[in-house]
């Protein structure tokens, strides 16, 4: 009696990881299937609409912090450029153009995301621009067109993944080599436990803001008040 009760235990044992093992996988499909949304906050867009890529493309910007960035950025984004680098599906960019900048762009390297985002700027409006590459390659030779005021916003994915360990060294450098001659802003979102410089380039950090498990650093030119 002992061994078949043994027996049936270990059967009733391995058919439940098994269980447990489909109902994980149909939680996986059902995550990349999923379409989510998030709609612009505030402004003259306020209200619309917008895709957003898959939990395992993309890492979208929290309300609370987009929150955060357009109020401190609002007054100052008239007749300015908003560049949103890791874009994404362009939350961030199409939050910008509906605060009234003149024009708001977003570059994103994940095809996916990419093709996310440009559905996004047809909804939204022609100068929601949406470009598509890597950040580090285009950002430079950009900007080095730009002539008017821009205003940068850096996300770039969490060190914590994967391939992705020395990315704010990677941001810092880039910032770094920049051509910042119209460049009056800019805010990098990252993980809490990263402490940001204090000074990048001729630019200092002015505000932190925590939320959680994320942050926001706000840089301003050091010689020029907002």
């Amino acid at each position: 009696m002992s061994n078949d009760f043994k027996s049936v235990k270990d059967f009733l044992a391995k058919f439940d990881k098994k269980e447990e093992k489909k109902k994980s996988q149909k939680n996986q499909k059902n995550t990349k299937d999923l379409k989510l949304f998030s709609f612009i906050e505030s402004g003259k867009f306020k209200g619309k609409k917008l895709r957003l890529p898959s939990l395992e493309t993309t890492r979208s910007t929290k309300s609370i912090v987009k929150a955060c960035v357009f109020n401190v950025l609002r007054t100052n984004l008239r007749d300015k450029i908003f560049i949103e680098a890791f874009g994404g599906s362009a939350l961030m960019a199409a939050e910008a153009l509906s605060n009234n900048a003149l024009k708001a762009y977003a570059i994103e390297f994940d095809k996916k995301a990419y093709e996310i985002a440009a559905q996004n700027a047809k909804i939204i409006d022609e100068n929601l621009i949406i470009l598509h590459g890597d950040t580090f390659k285009i950002l430079p030779t950009f900007v080095e067109k730009i002539e008017q005021e821009f205003v940068l916003y850096f996300d770039p994915p969490f060190s914590i993944r994967e391939g992705f360990c020395d990315i704010y060294e990677r941001v810092y450098a880039l910032i770094e080599n920049l051509n910042t001659t119209h460049l009056v802003q800019f805010i990098i979102e990252h993980h809490s436990y990263i402490t940001t410089p204090q000074n990048l380039c001729n630019f200092t950090r002015v505000k932190l803001k925590k939320f959680g498990a994320t942050s926001l650093s706000f840089y301003e030119k050091l010689d020029k008040t907002f």
